[in-house]
C-alpha cells in the first residue's frame, strides 16, 4: 500500500522523502484494526494517548477517514465517567478488552488535542458536533482531579480513589489539551468559563510551582514537555531546553529517555523536535530528526529505542506512536496548518491565569 500523492508535503531533506513518509503511513495503517483501534504494534496493546498520536499522524498524511475511525473507537469505548482505561489488549482473542484499569488523566485529556487537530485538518463541523459530548465528558473527568494548586492528579484507580500527586509531563500535556478544548468550545459558541479558570491555574502551577509535582527529573519528558505542551515559550523555553541539553541529547543518536541510561528513544526525540520547532529552533529540530533515522526499519516504521552501549535495538518493537511522532514533527516543520496550530499554540485560548495573590 502506498500514499505518495498524499505525503508530498511530509518531506524534509535529510529526514524523509515523500516515498518514505508514505511507507511510514502505510505501516501505521497496517496496524490499525477494523474497529478503528491503533495498537502499539500488531498484537500489542493500545493506550488512548498513543492511539490519538497515531490518529493525528494519519490526519497529517490526509488519511482522514482512518483518523475519524480512530476517534469513533474512543467515543464508543468511553467509560460512563468520561474516562478511558490506561490500556486495551489487542492480542489474539482479546480485541479491545481492558488491560490496565487505571484511568490516567493525561491519556483522557488528549482527545481534545486530537479532535481539534482533526477538525482543523478537515473543517468537518459534523465531526466536531458528534465528538463534542465525548470531549466534554473527558475534560470534566480530568478537571474533577484538579488539585488546589492547579496541578492535575495523574490517575484514578478503578475503585475511584486517586493519589494527590501530579506529574509535570502529564500536567503539561493536559494544559495543551485544555486549550484545544477551549478552542473547540469557542468554535461551537459554547463558552466554558470553568475550563478557562482551570487552564490558567494549571499553567501557573507548571510555570511557577515545581514543588507541586513529583520529582521525575531523570526523565527527558519532564525536561521538554512544558515547552511541547505550550506552557513555556520565549526566553523561559530557551532556558529550560538549554539547561537539559547536555544531559539528555546524545549527538548523532537522539534523546535519552532517562538519565543516565544509555538508551535513546525515537518518540522522545521526535517530541523534542516538535518542542524545538515550537520555540523557533527549526535547525536543531531537523538535526534531531536526522539523528534518529538509524531507528528507521526496512518497513518504514521506527524502533522504539536503541541501547548505544550495547549497539542494540531495544525493545524489539516498532511502534505506531513513534512513527506518528516523527510524522507530526515533519508536518510541523513543513507548515501543515492543523499540526502547527495545535503544537504552536499561538491561536489557542490561554485561559485566566491567577495573579501573584492567587486570584484571577
Amino acid at each position: 500500500m502506498s500514499f505518495p500523492e498524499r505525503t508530498e508535503h511530509l518531506t524534509l531533506p535529510g529526514v524523509l522523502t515523500a516515498e518514505q513518509a508514505a511507507q511510514t503511513v502505510a505501516g501505521i495503517v497496517a496496524v490499525q484494526r477494523p474497529d478503528g483501534a491503533i495498537p502499539w504494534f500488531d498484537g500489542g496493546h493500545l493506550d488512548p494517548w498513543d492511539h490519538i498520536e497515531a490518529a493525528m499522524a494519519l490526519d497529517a498524511a490526509g488519511e482522514h477517514e482512518r483518523a475519524d475511525a480512530a476517534y469513533r473507537w474512543l467515543a464508543d469505548r468511553q467509560n460512563p465517567d468520561g474516562s478511558w482505561y490506561a490500556s486495551y489488549l489487542y492480542a489474539d482473542g482479546q480485541e479491545g478488552e481492558p488491560g490496565d484499569r487505571r484511568r490516567e488523566t493525561n491519556f483522557c485529556a488528549y482527545i481534545a488535542v486530537g479532535v481539534w487537530h482533526h477538525y482543523l485538518s478537515t473543517g468537518d463541523d459534523a465531526f466536531l458536533d458528534r465528538l463534542w459530548p465525548t470531549l466534554y465528558a473527558a475534560v470534566e473527568y480530568v478537571l474533577a482531579l484538579q488539585l488546589p494548586g492547579g496541578q492535575i492528579a495523574w490517575k484514578r484507580e478503578d475503585d475511584g480513589t486517586y493519589p494527590r500527586e501530579a506529574l509535570l509531563t502529564g500536567s503539561s500535556s493536559i494544559y495543551q489539551a485544555l486549550r484545544c478544548a477551549l478552542a473547540a468550545a469557542d468554535t461551537r459558541e459554547d463558552p466554558q468559563p470553568d475550563w478557562e479558570l482551570a487552564v490558567g491555574t494549571l499553567g501557573h502551577a507548571v510555570r511557577h510551582h515545581p514543588e507541586l509535582f513529583l520529582d521525575k527529573d531523570r526523565y527527558s519528558m519532564d525536561w521538554y514537555y512544558p515547552v511541547l505542551g505550550g506552557v513555556l515559550r520565549g526566553a523561559a523555553a530557551e532556558r529550560r531546553i538549554d539547561s537539559g541539553w547536555d544531559r539528555f541529547v546524545v549527538p548523532g543518536l537522539g534523546v535519552r529517555c532517562v538519565v543516565p541510561n544509555p538508551w535513546v528513544t525515537g518518540g522522545e526525540s521526535a517530541e523534542l523536535a516538535l518542542a524545538l520547532w515550537a520555540m523557533g529552533e527549526s535547525d536543531r529540530a531537523v538535526q534531531i530528526l536526522a539523528d534518529i533515522q538509524h531507528l528507521r526499519a526496512d518497513d518504514g516504521m521506527y524502533w522504539t529505542g536503541y541501547v548505544f552501549d550495547d549497539e542494540a535495538v531495544w525493545p524489539a518493537e516498532r511502534t505506531t506512536w513513534t512513527a506518528g511522532a516523527v510524522l507530526l514533527a515533519v508536518a510541523a516543520l513543513g507548515g501543515d496548518e492543523a499540526t502547527t496550530a495545535v503544537f504552536g499554540g499561538d491561536r489557542l485560548p490561554v485561559g485566566l491565569e491567577p495573579d501573584e495573590t492567587g486570584c484571577c
